[in-house]
């Protein structure tokens, strides 16, 4: 341990110096989190007298990608023995040094542990802490550091506001953003700060635990463009969220005229951003469903749809199958996700920052009014958000243009201005 020379910058040596028992630390990207994490690994295992210590990320392969390089590297100098299957090191003490991921809950329970460093507590269950590993720290009065990014005001919100409280001695939280990371050029933040919506930037950069909420697109953002004023670059896309399948225009209950539509939105991908020609909606049932879509399609020699996964996708593709026989006119259907993304998540990431840096314009049309108003209402539960749902889902497609293309679970979409 006497080699060991610990380099830090001066946020983290305020929070590795720090006596607290647990710490919470709600950082921006490219703090330097990792690093700070693994000193406090191999720091907290060299003074363990009789227990090991945990790394645990949302997922094993996460905890090997951030921390099985940096620890080596880092501990060379005190390292005995390197299990590489396993990912655990052991050090000169003799102690053990595992990473593990907190989807696998099982591995890490019936242990005694001296220290635990949770790494993106936002993105795992909160029980994995309550009911597994807090308990692992009792015996020795072990402690734990809690690292990340917010999402949102989640259970790792809430940590973090009873550890500022100061209600309990045993805790204490910090709050950095990526500007305190000396190391890191400002310019390159600033940078980043043009190219994504205000919302990423504040959570990502800014380690901001702030919500999706109303008021996440502004009216100023909107921007019109004629359909003869279209760029001549570019390529169509179209992408489809179904809703159920049942005509309800000649209904007269209103709570069938509330249900969800189907919509279709069509957009042209440019170099320099997304012209979105028309989004059709409707309910209608199965078979004017699929006509739908192979119509639009066929209107705007469009050979790619992208349709939302799930029952209803499956159950309309034997018609469209069908049709485009029939027509003698054929379409490649690409399957839409979420992404294991919530709804909001997901339409203001794709959607939010496309609109605030002008990479979006509506060509006029007779749809404008019904999609701005489910925009600038979005997220309320009173409004529907079938059509700003379909243009969101324009992000997994129309980039393929610009990409290789991937296995669905090799898919991997990176975009400046959606920020993921």
């Amino acid at each position: 341990m006497a080699n060991l020379r610990v380099e830090l910058h001066p946020k983290q040596t305020e929070v590795f110096n720090d006596s607290h028992r647990f710490k919470v630390v709600a950082a921006g990207r490219r703090f330097g989190k990792s690093r700070l994490a693994a000193w406090t690994l191999i720091i907290e295992a060299l003074k363990s007298k009789e227990k090991d210590v945990f790394y645990v990320a949302p997922t094993f392969q996460q905890a090997k990608d951030i921390m099985w390089s940096v620890l080596k590297e880092l501990g060379h100098e005190v390292i005995k023995s390197v299990h590489e299957n396993t990912a655990v090191i052991t050090l000169v003490n003799d102690r053990k040094i595992y990473l593990k991921g907190s989807d696998r809950p099982d591995t890490m329970r019936g242990v005694g542990l001296a220290y635990v460093v949770v790494d993106e507590y936002a993105d795992m269950k909160p029980q994995v802490f309550e009911q597994i590993l807090r308990p692992a720290l009792s015996d020795v009065k072990g402690g734990a550091l809690f690292i990340g990014t917010p999402k949102g005001r989640n259970h790792f919100y809430e940590l973090y506001q009873m550890s500022q409280k100061g209600e309990d001695e045993d805790w204490v939280s910090f709050h950095f953003t990526s500007f305190d990371n000396p190391l890191l050029d400002p310019k390159e933040i600033e940078a980043a700060k043009k190219s994504m919506s205000s919302f990423s930037f504040r959570q990502e950069y800014l380690a901001s635990f702030e919500a999706a909420q109303s008021d996440l697109f502004k009216d100023e953002w909107i921007k019109y463009v004629d359909s003869d004023d279209l760029p001549s670059d570019g390529s169509y896309y179209i992408a489809v969220d179904l809703a159920g399948f049942e005509d309800v225009s000649k209904q007269a209950s209103n709570k069938k005229k509330h249900l969800d539509e189907t919509a279709i939105a069509v957009v042209k991908v440019c170099l320099d951003g997304w012209y979105v020609d028309t989004i059709v909606a409707g309910r209608w049932d199965i078979k004017e469903t699929a006509n739908k879509i192979l119509e639009t399609a066929k209107n705007y020699d469009v050979r790619l749809v992208g349709i939302e996964r799930g029952m209803a996708k499956n159950a309309v593709l034997p018609y469209l199958q069908d049709l485009m026989k029939r027509r003698s006119f054929f379409i490649s259907v690409i399957e839409l996700t979420h992404g294991n993304k919530k709804k909001t998540d997901r339409i203001v990431w794709a959607l939010q920052g496309r609109f605030e840096h002008g990479r979006i314009k509506l060509v006029r049309g007779d749809w404008n009014k019904q999609f701005i108003d489910q925009l600038l209402n979005f997220p309320n539960s009173q409004v529907h958000d079938d059509l700003i749902d379909a243009l969101a889902y324009i992000d997994q497609i129309g980039i393929t243009e610009f990409t290789d293309m991937v296995e669905e679970d090799e898919y991997e979409a990176l975009d400046p201005i959606s920020g993921y």
